[in-house]
């Protein structure tokens, strides 16, 4: 009778607080993996929609969080657990979490960053529109152009063509296509260009020292996950080999790579923040649609330049 009484009472709790929070959105937010970089796109959602009213401090919304630490069995787990949840929507952040919610669900609002385009994450139908509940900020890899164009105004080779080194993930459909447009731009730019595959991070160490031993100029840090989860292990073997990193990415800057042309990762966030406070207010959809981001920055690393000796042009902002 004891325990019966104590499982009511635990029963009571639960509704009590159920019915506390009866009417408030519930938003749910998918990491696929623990990163600096990334998380300021965490935080600049949060903030956009803190601004717009919705907090949990507030008592405006609900959040539910979920980090998947770059177990991929898990973030599908934890989207799932969010569709049984019946959440007002779901929030990704990078490719991984955006690509995993589309694949679970249809009905949900999905409100991406750190993402790159629809066409590009392989999640368009037939008809090559995206998914009808796919809303949020995503990327092109147009302004990669600009980034990689800057290594050889910057950086002299040894010996010969200028040799640049990167990274892909044969898994990750943005990857493959970011490397089929540097290889595409190394030729225009004359620079040999030498790629090599990589699975997980568990890889990165051993693969950047063998692409190190091909004796590279500069390293370009290709924009996908793999790269953002294990940036520290590439940037110490680089340093430690003299060789400067590029970046398209303008949160690795300040994690060491020497410049970038790229998205600002908070403002990404906080974009997509913005477009999902607007539809937490109107409760509807109608007239959104993903976008692309708006702010990009050309910023470098001083320490990073003065390490390898590298003028960056004035129209650079050192990162603080």
């Amino acid at each position: 009778m004891k325990k019966i009484l104590q499982l009511l009472l635990v029963i009571a709790v639960f509704n009590s607080c159920n019915n506390g929070n009866k009417g408030i959105p519930v938003v749910a937010f998918a990491d696929a993996f623990e990163d600096n970089t990334i998380a300021q796109a965490k935080q600049g959602f949060f903030d956009a929609l803190k601004k717009n009213g919705y907090s949990e401090d507030s008592n405006t919304i609900k959040v539910i969080y979920r980090n998947a630490q770059g177990d991929i069995p898990k973030l599908a787990l934890s989207v799932k657990y969010f569709i049984s949840q019946k959440v007002t929507l779901i929030a990704t952040s990078p490719s991984l979490s955006t690509i995993t919610a589309v694949q679970n669900t249809r009905d949900i609002p999905i409100f991406m960053m750190v993402s790159p385009s629809p066409q590009l994450m392989n999640v368009v139908g037939d008809s090559g529109k995206a998914p009808a509940n796919l809303f949020g900020v995503g990327e092109s890899l147009e302004y990669i152009d600009t980034s990689f164009s800057l290594i050889p105004k910057l950086v002299k080779a040894k010996e010969g063509k200028l040799k640049v080194g990167m990274l892909f993930n044969q898994s990750e459909p943005q990857s493959e296509e970011a490397l089929k447009r540097i290889q595409q731009l190394a030729t225009q730019l004359d620079v040999e260009l030498v790629a090599l595959p990589v699975n997980s991070t568990a890889d990165v160490q051993l693969v950047t020292q063998s692409l190190l031993s091909k004796n590279i100029d500069a390293f370009f840090a290709n924009p996908d996950n793999t790269i953002f989860g294990s940036f520290e292990t590439i940037i110490k073997a680089c340093n430690n080999a003299k060789v400067p990193v590029f970046t398209s990415e303008a949160g690795l800057v300040s994690r060491g790579a020497v410049a970038a042309y790229g998205a600002d990762i908070y403002q990404w966030g906080y974009q997509a923040g913005e477009q999902a406070a607007t539809f937490l207010k109107s409760k509807s959809t109608d007239g959104l649609k993903w976008e692309m981001v708006k702010l990009r920055k050309r910023v470098y690393n001083p320490e990073a330049a003065k390490l390898f000796n590298i003028a960056v042009p004035d129209n650079f902002e050192a990162v603080k």
